[in-house]
């Protein structure tokens, strides 16, 4: 098998080379939206907004911003999308739309329904492929190319709903997985088609010594789950004395700092990390060298991409936009600001605010993190924290109590007192609350300074650890154990009320006498 691993890692170096030949990212772009207006011309959204003038201007990128208003979920839905849902062709992409994903995100709202063409399927196997090239930048064996992958994700096993299906987009993709990889996909599709989050994880786990794994992909905090599980399942000191050669971890959706240390414990030894940015909508970024957080930019796979200037001239303290902000193009963008992230994509979603927040870090290589969501920044007083200013913090207590922290939220509030943060955070070992509370506190005002400012006279915390399974218990109470499924990083009204009472019970039923610590 070595022989063949040399010779696929030269196929790949060739294919990631050609990836990489010089080229005008904004260039790229310009065609990609030319292709998406073209393609789209004679739906009944192209039709309504004159796509085929814009296809006749010198400038389409700014006639099409001038002439496409700025849609979220809720009224692309209610316009457009509802139509696709019930059968109708040419809605906002040419064709009928056969698959839906399901995604709430991190929100809590009820699932939405994002179209999925056979157009983006084909491109998100077309970037799977780029990713798998850009391993060879990656100081890995070559025999490595010829083991099987893991992959974790929704089940496979799709709600057929007549003319269409509808599912975890990671389940539409194992439903049928491309060409090039089902000779190394697992835990195949007969078991990714088990809905039973523990039922399938328990199949993994009794499985897994057949399986020679040389890769693990999925959302971080569920891969920890799987290899816990397996661990436990056959009485072993670490996830390598099973899958010795395991040696990539291909993982997205959550930020992965906060959780690598306890990740790492479950190994031998550390793996090589990339990082992924696929959203139900598409695949957006992905890591392809080591040594940097940055993941670059898809700007040739059929999604158009603008960037808002996240600040409170363009969205209030809710996370909504204010007014009609001007929406960059890749060309305008600048390293260090934070962006909300519009996009136009190949299976009818147009200048479409998907809720991310993105920061540039090397704007030459096209290289972005995700900074947070533009509803869960806290603002109650004017403090600014962003999800990586939280994972920032986070990271500092896990280092400075040698606790492992899997899951955490955070909700702010307007009580007697002024204004506060209430932490919900899952320590293992459970540790003293008020320790957390002071580490935590002293390291959001070191990397806010707007924090920090507001920290002294308005704005306290309160802190209260719990144990992880709390988190993992009210997600299959709502119903949301594995997949693409995510704990809100920031939870509000009612949402939050609803966790603080399952919390309270939950404690109470346990007998546990947890201590909150409120730092003024």
């Amino acid at each position: 098998m070595p022989f063949f691993g040399n010779l696929l890692r030269r196929g790949l170096t060739v294919g990631e080379k050609l990836e990489h030949l010089p080229v005008d990212p904004m260039q790229l772009q310009l065609r990609t939206l030319r292709r998406l207006l073209k393609r789209a011309q004679q739906t009944a959204f192209g039709q309504y907004y004159d796509f085929k003038d814009l296809l006749k201007t010198n400038t389409p990128d700014a006639a099409f911003q001038d002439q496409v208003p700025i849609f979220d979920y809720d009224t692309m839905y209610e316009r457009w999308w509802h139509m696709a849902l019930r059968g109708v062709e040419n809605v906002s992409w040419r064709g009928k739309i056969k698959y839906f994903a399901l995604s709430s995100g991190t929100s809590g709202a009820p699932s939405k329904h994002i179209p999925v063409s056979d157009e983006m399927r084909r491109a998100m196997r077309h970037a799977g492929l780029k990713m798998f090239f850009a391993l060879t930048n990656f100081d890995v064996d070559p025999d490595l190319y010829t083991k099987p992958m893991l992959m974790l994700g929704g089940s496979s096993d799709l709600q057929e709903q007549g003319d269409y299906y509808m599912g975890d987009l990671s389940g539409i993709n194992a439903s049928q997985p491309p060409f090039w990889m089902r000779p190394y996909y697992k835990p195949g599709t007969e078991i990714a088609r088990i809905r039973d989050w523990d039922e399938r994880i328990n199949e993994i786990a009794r499985l897994a010594p057949e399986w020679d794994i040389g890769f693990i992909v999925g959302i971080p905090s569920w891969l920890q789950l799987m290899m816990e599980r397996i661990i436990e399942y056959h009485k072993l000191d670490n996830i390598h004395q099973i899958w010795p050669n395991l040696k990539v971890c291909v993982h997205g959706g959550i930020a992965f700092e906060p959780l690598k240390k306890g990740f790492e414990k479950l190994l031998a030894h550390p793996l090589t990390y990339m990082d992924t940015y696929l959203a139900s909508e598409g695949f957006i970024s992905y890591q392809d060298r080591p040594g940097t957080r940055g993941m670059r930019l898809l700007v040739r796979n059929g999604i158009f991409f603008e960037f808002i200037p996240f600040n409170s001239s363009n969205f209030d303290e809710e996370g909504r936009l204010v007014g009609k902000p001007k929406a960059l193009t890749l060309e305008e963008v600048q390293e260090g600001v934070d962006y909300a992230l519009l996009i136009s994509t190949c299976s009818g979603a147009w200048r479409y605010l998907i809720g991310d927040t993105v920061r540039f870090t090397d704007k030459e290589r096209w290289e972005i993190i995700i900074t947070g969501r533009t509803k869960h920044f806290l603002s109650i007083c004017g403090e600014h924290l962003s999800v990586e200013n939280m994972n920032q913090g986070i990271q500092q207590v896990e280092e400075k109590l040698d606790v492992n922290i899997r899951e955490f939220t955070v909700c702010p509030a307007v009580e007697e007192g002024g204004y506060v943060h209430k932490w919900y955070i899952g320590c293992e070992p459970l540790a003293d609350s008020a320790a957390v509370a002071r580490i935590l506190d002293k390291r959001l005002m070191e990397v806010n300074d707007d924090y920090r400012t507001e920290r002294g006279s308005l704005l306290h915390i309160q802190v209260q650890t719990i144990p992880v399974e709390l988190f993992y218990q009210w997600q299959e109470a709502q119903g949301k154990m594995g997949g693409q499924n995510k704990f809100p990083r920031v939870m509000k009204g009612r949402q939050f009320t609803e966790w603080e009472n399952f919390v309270r019970q939950k404690l109470k039923n346990q007998g546990s006498k947890a201590s909150i610590s409120d730092s003024r």
